[in-house]
């Protein structure tokens, strides 16, 4: 495994979990990932992705929700984790993130590339 990929799971341990109020899909945008992240997303057609991305969707958002759930990128577990990203609904869990984990995270998106979902 290689140390970006290993960087990555030791964030998404860190990240806290909640649950989100079932069908709501707010924070489902486009988002950015890194390289990283991208290689392990399912791949999407360039129709599929362009007609997400034409309606402000993420291109991965299907019928039943987020159909990337398990390998969704950081920006993506790190709403409604943090003031600075909050659930538009109200929801998050019942401790924020650690405000040296979001750091290193948000300093790991500046220092790798990220591209558009």
């Amino acid at each position: 495994m290689s140390p970006e990929r290993q960087q990555i799971r030791f964030f998404r341990r860190h990240i806290p979990a909640f649950a989100c109020e079932p069908g709501c899909h707010d924070c489902c945008g486009p988002v950015t990932a890194s390289s990283e992240e991208m290689a392990h997303l399912p791949e999407i057609s360039a129709a599929a992705h362009a007609q997400a991305l034409a309606e402000l969707n993420c291109p991965h958002l299907g019928e039943h929700g987020c159909q990337a759930y398990l390998e969704r990128p950081l920006i993506c577990r790190l709403f409604g984790t943090t003031p600075r990203l909050v659930c538009p609904r109200g929801k998050g869990p019942e401790a924020m993130i650690d405000a040296g984990i979001e750091a290193q995270i948000y300093r790991y998106m500046a220092e790798h590339r990220q591209v558009l979902v």
